[in-house]
């Protein structure tokens, strides 16, 4: 009796499962984009956007230029093999370097997205010490960072990189940000695991959420084909904004500004600004053997 698999039969079963609308799936050893890359990228921009931090060197301006290059250099070919992969027509290295150019021109202005959301953990959690805690510790930052990078990559039409990298986030921190949201700055997350804010969302500033927050779909539009279309379906949360734990969102309406929403709320409908939503008051019974269920 032969105990060993038959390698070249599982191989040849396994090759012949095809998806039925990925064909660019063959092309995936020459261009599709690297993970490790993704989270090289990310290294380099928390490198300079916070040398202090990140760049052991004395020399950070030197330092940081080195990195800003090899962030360049990286870009170009990652996003080449995003083009190529999704099939683009205009999959050339010029291309892909020219968005790279554009991508990293747009980074003072993600620091400066960054920096506010730095600032609104630290102006609504009377636990934070200082900013650099918020920088070094807090799950909230590291997802933005990813989240803002992504969308400026999907401003530029550039295809699965922005969600590679947000997923990358939503891996290390529990956070699901969809890089199609459109977030405001001074957006705060406290603790963060479990939230999930949706495609289509946007966000005004100086918004605050907690962890579990939801803001997501109450249903899809479908078309002739029976598939799901791609309109505007999550909330919009206006200015000065709070949600607390567990909440969820659903649909799109829209949360009026210097609105409060309590925990465990379930919210389908739009609400007025200088609104306060809590839950129905829970009701005390006996549930012994039982009773009162």
């Amino acid at each position: 009796m032969n105990d060993k698999p038959d390698i070249n039969e599982i191989i040849n079963r396994i090759s012949k499962q095809k998806l039925t609308d990925c064909s660019t799936v063959q092309q995936a050893e020459t261009t599709l984009p690297n993970v490790e890359k993704a989270k090289e990228a990310i290294r380099l921009i928390k490198a300079l956007f916070f040398p202090d931090f990140f760049c052991n060197n004395e020399n950070i301006h030197e330092v940081s230029a080195i990195n800003l290059t090899r962030l360049y250099l990286l870009m170009s070919e990652q996003i080449f093999r995003a083009l190529c992969f999704s099939g683009a027509e205009d999959c050339q290295k010029q291309t892909a370097a020219a968005m790279a150019t554009t991508f990293v021109g747009r980074l003072p202005e993600i620091k400066h997205l960054i920096n506010t959301d730095v600032m609104a953990v630290c102006d609504f959690d009377p636990s934070v010490k200082s900013a650099n805690e918020v920088i070094l510790c807090y799950p909230a930052v590291e997802a933005m960072l990813h989240y803002r990078t992504a969308h400026e990559l999907l401003n530029l039409k550039i295809p699965m990189l922005p969600r590679m990298i947000t997923e990358l986030a939503h891996s290390a921190t529990g956070i699901d940000i969809h890089p199609g949201a459109r977030i405001d700055e001074f957006f705060g997350i406290d603790h963060g695991t479990g939230v999930v804010i949706g495609e289509t969302c946007i966000i005004g500033k100086h918004v605050r959420l907690y962890q579990g927050v939801t803001l997501g779909a109450r249903g899809f539009v479908f078309d002739d084909n029976g598939l799901p279309m791609n309109i505007p379906r999550h909330p919009i949360i206006e200015d000065n904004v709070t949600i607390y734990s567990n909440s969820t969102v659903l649909g799109r309406i829209t949360i009026g500004h210097n609105s409060v929403i309590g925990g465990n709320v379930w919210l389908t409908s739009g609400v007025p600004p200088f609104s306060r939503i809590v839950q129905t008051k829970a009701l005390a019974s006996s549930f012994i053997d039982g009773s009162g269920i």
